[in-house]
């Protein structure tokens, strides 16, 4: 009820309780598959164990509950799937492994698999915005920097930057889920249990086992290597700000006093009845406020004592289900809110001329100062712009009047939609990227 960000969608149901209980059975069922690949357990051990494993036959409440005697889940979990099993094969389970192994690799299949519905819709944020981009290439609108009117941009390359973070983002997440890695050491990261239960090569186990749950291979156990946690957490927090910008920017622009942009539906309200509130980026930016804590605490653990840690490890199983849950919705919610997303060139438009046109003073500046002497023309302009603000007059009808300037075709120059610069092209070539 407190999480309308994620609620419903892919994420969650990749990161619930039951998903996570669905990795730990996979994880362990892998494991002893892996084993008799290699010659450690017999065939009939690897077939018993997974089919044993099935989420259905395990009660998640109770394994959260008897979870507190030993600190983690895979405890309890074991000697049920060990029972489950039964007498010829149960000593294959688990065999050779530690709880952190289980729960670390369980850890990367949840991430794996919620981050696909992540990309899928990353990937209908990046479609919607290239149309957007290219519809509006050469719409002009007010620039704003510290909130105030700048020089003219058109929404176009407002939506090709849009778009360029959401590749980054889609980038940096592709990059980090295919490196996401088995976990397999041992009770201290030397694999001597696997050795003493006749492996040859001990070190060929993490590989088989990786390949077996369709993970990377580990090129050491990461018990307190923590890389991969952290890689993690940096993906996340980045998707999670590059939603936000493009969220936060819809929020201003979709203000009742600028209205140059609106959410395809908006949300209402208790007591307003007139009310369209922009609830899709409302989300969007409240997941982005909170995932650069929780990848804080991700990072935290990177500081991991000894060959396994205490506490470090266990510090991070909520926060990063967190963010894979708020970066799942706010992806979510992304591609709903570009795919309906309302664009008012009208209102940018008139927007251009609220300040009698010194949206364009730059372009003046630079006009005048091969004319007049850059010191007099920069004089001249801000006389004529306070003139202007005081007495709600164009620019252009002072600029006319001043004889300094006889000759100059003045209004040539002040129209704003001619003076975006490079945005066009800049549009272009933003798009060419793929």
């Amino acid at each position: 009820m407190l999480a309308p960000g994620w609620a419903g969608s892919p994420a969650a149901a990749e990161t619930a309780d039951a998903a996570f209980l669905r990795a730990l059975l996979d994880a362990e069922a892998a494991l002893t598959r892996a084993q008799a690949a290699l010659g450690l357990a017999p065939a009939g051990a690897a077939t018993a164990v997974t089919e044993a494993a099935g989420p259905a036959g395990f009660d998640v409440a109770s394994l959260a509950v008897r979870a507190r005697d030993g600190g983690n889940p895979v405890i309890p979990l074991v000697a049920e799937l060990t029972r489950a099993v039964g007498a010829e094969h149960g000593p294959y389970v688990h065999r050779g492994a530690t709880s952190q192994d289980v729960m670390d690799t369980a850890m990367m299949l949840v991430a794996h698999r919620a981050l696909g519905p992540v990309l899928a819709d990353l990937d209908r944020c990046r479609r919607a915005l290239a149309r957007l981009a290219a519809e509006h290439r050469d719409t002009p609108m007010p620039g704003r920097t510290l909130t105030q009117h700048a020089v003219p941009t058109t929404f176009g390359l407002k939506a090709a930057g849009w778009r360029s973070l959401v590749l980054d983002a889609r980038d940096r997440v592709t990059a980090v889920r295919g490196s996401l890695p088995a976990q397999l050491g041992g009770a201290a990261g030397t694999l001597a249990a696997f050795s003493a239960y006749g492996a040859e090569d001990a070190t060929a186990l993490p590989g088989v086992y990786a390949r077996e749950l369709g993970l990377a291979e580990p090129l050491l156990p990461w018990h307190t290597l923590r890389t991969p946690v952290a890689d993690l957490a940096g993906c996340l927090a980045f998707a999670a700000g590059a939603l936000g910008k493009l969220a936060v920017d819809v929020l201003t622009l979709s203000r009742t006093e600028i209205a140059e942009a609106a959410e395809g539906s908006g949300g209402g309200s208790s007591a307003m009845p007139h009310k369209a509130n922009p609830v899709r980026s409302t989300l969007i930016v409240a997941a982005a406020r909170r995932a650069p804590q929780l990848a804080a605490t991700l990072y935290g653990s990177l500081v991991a004592e000894d060959e396994r840690p205490a506490g470090a490890w266990h510090a991070e199983w909520e926060p990063l289900r967190d963010l894979l849950r708020l970066v799942g919705g706010a992806a979510r919610d992304a591609a709903e809110l570009t795919e309906g997303l309302r664009v008012r060139p009208e209102a940018m438009r008139d927007h251009l001329r609220l300040t009698h046109g010194l949206i364009v003073s730059e372009r003046l500046s630079a006009e005048l100062a091969p004319v007049l002497g850059r010191a007099r023309a920069k004089e001249l302009l801000t006389a004529l712009a306070r003139r202007a603000y005081q007495e709600g007059r164009e620019l252009g009808e002072l600029l006319a009047r001043e004889s300094e300037l006889e000759g100059i075709d003045v209004s040539s120059l002040i129209d704003p939609a001619h003076y975006t610069g490079s945005a066009g092209p800049l549009t272009d070539r933003a798009l060419e990227r793929r």
